[in-house]
């Protein structure tokens, strides 16, 4: 009776065995076949620092030639506060606060967080941005500060017309007017630079930048 008992343990402890051993190859299987391509694609993005490059869009003229929209280059600041050295980060925020006029402690909460990019200032002019890059020079900061070309839409006629030119958005994206029913006209096509990091958003390798130039409108 007892050898009868010891068996049927066995057994189903094989069954037990075997059944979990199937659900676990059911479970790779789905992740692998199922799951791959979008957790690979989610992969991408925690492990590369994309920064989008707005490209310039098309001008706009009246029947005489004149112009009534343009854009012209300026540049965007953007951080990557994991790679600012602990030790660099209250002189990194005092130098952006101060160069571009902005409040020391949200600068400062912004270079101690953790995420793995931060936006300081949007469509600034070169000669404020080359301010900044003579302090990073001066100051020999090799990582973590990204000044990257951007644009900016002008209005040489300010209001007006403005109801029918109408205007862009932050993305450079038309929203109303002219911008907007010819926005497909008017857009160029964005470019990227990406590079490399781990899930805290360190810059994995050398560190090296693919850059995807943005295509003009003009």
């Amino acid at each position: 009776m007892a050898n009868i008992s010891s068996k049927r343990r066995i057994k189903n402890a094989l069954l037990i065995t075997v059944g979990l051993f199937l659900l676990l190859s059911i479970r790779i299987g789905y992740i692998q076949f199922i799951q791959g391509e979008e957790l690979q694609s989610l992969a991408y993005v925690q492990q590369t620092l994309d920064r989008t490059i707005n490209p310039k869009r098309g001008t706009i003229y009246d029947s005489n030639g004149k112009v009534l929209a343009m854009s012209a280059s300026v540049e965007t600041v953007t951080i990557n506060p994991t790679n600012i050295p602990k030790d660099s980060k209250e002189k990194v925020a005092k130098a952006l606060s101060d160069i571009f006029e902005l409040d020391f402690e949200t600068v400062l909460k912004k270079v101690n967080k953790k995420t793995s990019i931060e936006t300081i200032v949007k469509k600034v002019e070169k000669e404020k941005a080359d301010i900044l890059r003579e302090w990073i020079n001066d100051n020999n900061i090799t990582s973590g500060i990204n000044i990257d070309e951007d644009t900016k839409r002008y209005y040489p006629n300010v209001n007006l017309a403005s109801h029918i030119i109408g205007f862009t958005g932050s993305d450079n994206q038309g929203l109303d007017g002219i911008e907007a029913r010819y926005n497909d006209v008017l857009s160029g096509v964005q470019g990227k630079i990406a590079r490399t990091s781990d899930a805290s958003g360190t810059v994995i390798g050398s560190g090296n930048e693919e850059y995807i130039p943005a295509v003009d409108r003009r």
